[in-house]
C-alpha cells in the first residue's frame, strides 16, 4: 500500500500547481498510455491520419530515419485506441522495431514499445519497456506514464505513486495530472481525484483533451450516484468533441440508471457499431438481457466471444473482461478460470474484486473475502466491490459485517447497477436479525 507521506505529497503538488495561474508548455500532445476505452472523434482521427500519412510519406524519402518510425508505430497503438482495430497493433510493433533497430536504446521508440504493451495488456512488457525508456530518458514525462499506466495495472502501488509524482514534477499538464487523479481515486481520495481533473481541464486545450477530462469528471460522478452532474459532464465534453464513444457511452449509462430503457438500448446500439469493444458489448448484452430481449442479448455475447479472439489474436488478452461476461452469462466455472488467469498476470485492485466474486459464484467464500478484503485494501470508494464483500460475508454468516458492507455500497452510489440486489439483500439480512 502507498506510504501516508507519498500520498500527501502527490496531493501537495496537485494543489500547489492547481493555484499557479502561468506554466511553462502543458504535456497535452503526450500520447495517453492509460488503458481506457477509444475515444472515436473525426478531429482525432483526421489528425492521427494525416501524422500517419506524413510519417509514411517522409520514410518512404528517407527509410532509415529511426525518429519517424518511432513516430509511426506511436501512432498507430493510437489508431489501435481510437479505432478498436487490432490489426494496428501489428503495424505498430513493426514501426517500433524497425526503429529500435535502426537505433539501439532508441528512447521513443522504447516508449511506444511501452504504450503498446499497455495496451495489449501486457503490463509486465510495459514495466520493461518502460524502465528501459526512463534509463535513456530520464527526464521525460512519457516515459514515466508508460510507468504509472504498468505499476498501476500490476498492483504495484508505491511505484505508480512514485511514477505519477515523476511525471508531475517533470512536466504538469493532462497526462500527469488525469493519472493523479486515478492513483487518487484508487486510494479512495474522491475529492482530489476531482480536483486533479479539475486542473487536468484548466490544461486542455485540443477537443479529445477536453472530452478525456469531461469523461472522467462524469465518471467520479457516476460512481457517486449523481446522475445530473454526470449528464452535465459528459454533455460539455460531447460539445467539445461531439463523435467521442466513451461520452456516448457515460450518456448510455445514466439513460439505464434513469430507467430510460429504450434510449440507453438505443445509444449502445450505436456505440457498438461503431467501436465494438467488449466492454461495451458486454453492456449492452446485460442490458437486453435485462430488457428481457434474451436472444438479441445472446447475439451480443457472441460478438464479445468473436472480438475478444480477434485481440488475442493481435497480441492482447483480457481474462478480465472474459471474467465479468462468464459471470453474467452463469459459468460460474469460466468466470472463475478466467478471473485466477488474469489475477496471475496482474493482481490488482479491480481483479481482486473480480476474482472474489468468482469464488463467490463458485461457493469458495472463505477465499472470497480474502480478495474482497485486497480489493478494499486501498480504499477504493466502489459500490460494486463493497456489494461484492458484503454479499460474501452474508454467504459466511457475518451479518452484522454484511449490511455494514451493503449499506456502504448504497452510501456510496445509490444508483449502481448493483443498488437493487444490495437493497434486496439488507432487507433480507435485516430481517433475520
Amino acid at each position: 500500500m502507498t506510504s501516508p507521506s507519498g500520498r500527501k505529497r502527490l496531493l501537495a503538488l496537485v494543489a500547489v500547481v492547481g493555484g499557479v495561474a502561468l506554466l511553462a508548455t502543458t504535456a497535452a500532445t503526450l500520447p495517453r498510455t492509460t488503458p481506457t476505452p477509444p475515444a472515436s472523434a473525426p478531429i482525432a482521427e483526421t489528425a492521427l491520419s494525416r501524422a500517419i500519412s506524413t510519417a509514411q510519406a517522409r520514410l518512404r524519402a528517407t527509410p532509415d530515419d529511426p525518429a519517424t518510425w518511432a513516430r509511426l508505430g506511436s501512432a498507430y497503438v493510437e489508431q489501435a485506441r481510437v479505432t478498436a482495430d487490432p490489426s494496428y497493433y501489428g503495424k505498430a510493433q513493426g514501426a517500433l522495431e524497425k526503429s529500435l533497430a535502426l537505433r539501439p536504446e532508441n528512447g521513443q521508440a522504447l516508449i511506444g514499445l511501452g504504450a503498446l504493451a499497455n495496451a495489449r495488456h501486457d503490463f509486465t512488457a510495459a514495466r520493461d519497456w518502460g524502465s528501459r525508456a526512463a534509463v535513456v530518458l530520464p527526464d521525460t514525462a512519457e516515459a514515466q506514464g508508460v510507468l504509472a499506466d504498468a505499476h498501476t495495472q500490476l498492483g504495484d502501488a508505491d511505484a505508480a505513486t512514485a511514477a505519477v509524482q515523476r511525471m508531475l514534477d517533470l512536466e504538469p499538464g493532462v497526462p500527469s495530472f488525469t493519472r493523479a487523479s486515478y492513483d487518487l481515486e484508487l486510494h479512495g481520495r474522491t475529492d482530489e481525484a476531482r480536483q486533479a481533473l479539475d486542473r487536468a481541464l484548466q490544461d486542455a486545450t485540443g477537443p479529445g483533451d477536453v472530452a478525456f477530462c469531461r469523461y472522467y469528471l462524469g465518471e467520479l460522478a457516476f460512481g457517486s450516484g449523481d446522475l445530473d452532474l454526470a449528464d452535465e459532464h459528459y454533455d460539455l465534453g460531447l460539445l467539445a468533441d461531439p463523435r467521442d464513444v466513451p461520452l456516448a457511452q457515460g450518456k448510455a449509462k445514466t439513460a439505464a440508471a434513469r430507467g430510460r430503457t429504450d434510449d440507453a438500448l438505443a445509444a449502445y446500439r450505436d456505440i457498438t457499431r461503431r467501436v465494438p469493444l467488449p466492454q461495451y458489448l458486454q453492456e449492452y448484452a446485460v442490458l437486453l438481457r435485462d430488457a428481457g430481449r434474451a436472444d438479441e442479448a445472446d447475439r451480443q455475447w457472441d460478438l464479445v466471444a468473436r472480438q475478444e479472439e480477434l485481440l488475442a489474436a493481435a497480441g492482447s488478452v483480457d481474462h478480465l473482461t472474459s471474467s465479468q461476461t462468464a459471470a453474467e452469462r452463469g459459468d460460474a466455472a469460466a468466470a472463475l478460470a478466467h478471473a485466477e488467469a488474469e489475477w496471475a498476470r496482474r493482481p490488482n485492485t479491480l481483479v481482486a474484486d473480480t476474482l472474489a466474486w468468482a469464488l463467490h459464484l463458485n461457493g469458495r467464500d472463505a477465499e472470497a473475502l480474502g480478495f474482497a478484503d485486497r480489493a478494499a485494501a486501498l480504499g477504493k470508494r466502489d459500490a460494486v466491490f463493497a456489494f461484492h464483500r458484503g454479499t460474501v460475508l452474508a454467504a459466511l454468516g457475518r451479518d452484522a459485517d454484511a449490511v455494514a458492507a451493503l449499506e456502504d455500497s448504497l452510501r456510496i452510489n445509490p444508483r449502481s447497477p448493483v443498488a437493487a440486489p444490495a437493497s434486496t439483500a439488507l432487507a433480507g439480512l435485516r430481517g433475520r436479525r
